[in-house]
């Protein structure tokens, strides 16, 4: 008989949130069983509420205490109102440290309380687990598409995967060895951004999807609702399950996505910004009879093809010109260490008003810029 799969666990990180019933409800209901993915649910601050919610699920869940409970992390006294960040990246290395070190366990997917998954959450990162352990090109994935407003994102091809510089958080892959490499010069805040930085990521790349697997509905929190009324609420959560066990998921590696990415970019149709709505030719439907048929990836799993015929490439010079697209195109603009949100290679793509858009820096583009924030 086969060898059974190592379990994966799910390190669901929780403080004060009642709301992560919401969470571990999901997480629960599309669980295909309890002993491939356990769920470790880490709660930081003593919120009896919280705790009350969390104990009721009983044996379905497992609790990790740590030990710090409700002392104040040390603080820079210019950073005081940063406090929560601190907690929560003080909570992060404990809780990943434990999952890691005293658990011993191989892989870990990390899940904060104000999340849902969606119906093949699961399925998504047990297919992926092994590219990250065989190309070293790959240091996480993501459940979570910065950009994967409803309006921006194909739904007719959940089954789409990319691979992206920026990292994501929400919803996350990492394995030991990542772990071994991160928690020696683990930040005391701001750990997402601190991802970002170029000395951690060190060329590597993170698997997204194009429509996500996670949405939050925490709009109160650290950050006081950043970007939730602008762009989270607004995100897509994918409801149908695609077999990506099934599927072959070669083209995510480095040598062959690069190689199908610019042979997606040289068909594309190059427009200026004021051309997006007006001067570019509509998508002929006889060129890509399947483009809008309703596709099913359980009887058709096919990756995405190697050219879109209706797809448009939009050049961009510099960090006000990126950012100028990018807004127009409904995109989020910021960047964190000259990265834009679910960039590869300096290029970030979504669909406009039904079509593919390619928004990429022009030619002889050497590499991100951190000055660019």
């Amino acid at each position: 008989s086969p060898t059974p799969a190592a379990p994966l666990p799910v390190l669901v990180l929780a403080c004060d949130r009642s709301s992560v019933r919401r969470c571990l409800d999901s997480l629960l209901r599309y669980r295909p069983s309890a002993q491939r993915f356990p769920i470790l649910v880490s709660q930081d601050c003593p919120h009896p509420e919280t705790a009350a919610v969390i104990s009721s699920y009983g044996a379905a869940v497992s609790r990790l205490r740590p030990p710090h409970g409700a002392e104040a992390p040390a603080v820079p006294e210019e950073h005081r109102k940063f406090v929560g960040y601190y907690r929560i990246s003080r909570h992060y290395r404990w809780a990943l440290g434990h999952v890691f070190g005293a658990l011993r366990y191989g892989a870990a997917i990390v899940v904060e309380d104000d999340l849902e998954v969606a119906p093949d959450f699961y399925e998504y990162f047990q297919a992926v687990l092994p590219l990250l352990r065989s190309d070293r090109s790959l240091w996480c994935a993501s459940a979570w598409h910065d950009n994967g407003k409803e309006r921006l994102v194909d739904a007719e091809r959940p089954e789409l995967l990319y691979r992206t510089d920026f990292f994501p958080g929400l919803g996350w892959l990492l394995t030991a060895e990542l772990w071994a490499e991160l928690e020696p010069k683990w930040p005391p805040a701001f750990w997402d951004d601190w991802m970002r930085q170029p000395e951690q990521r060190r060329g590597r790349a993170c698997v997204r999807p194009e429509v996500s697997r996670t949405v939050t509905f925490g709009r109160k929190g650290v950050s006081h609702g950043q970007f939730f009324d602008q762009h989270l609420r607004f995100m897509a959560l994918n409801r149908r399950f695609v077999p990506f066990t099934r599927m072959d998921l070669s083209y995510l590696r480095r040598d062959a996505f690069d190689r199908r990415w610019a042979a997606q970019l040289r068909a594309a149709t190059p427009v200026r910004l004021d051309q997006l709505d007006d001067g570019a030719p509509d998508p002929d439907p006889e060129r890509d009879p399947d483009r809008h048929r309703h596709r099913d990836p359980q009887r058709d799993p096919r990756p995405e093809p190697e050219s879109e015929p209706a797809a448009l490439r939009l050049h961009y010079g510099g960090r006000d010109a990126f950012r100028a697209a990018a807004k127009a195109l409904g995109l989020m603009d910021d960047l964190k260490a000259g990265v834009p949100r679910a960039a590869y290679r300096g290029v970030v793509t979504c669909l406009h008003r039904g079509r593919r858009v390619y928004l990429a820096p022009d030619d002889g583009w050497a590499g991100y810029d951190p000055s660019w924030g």
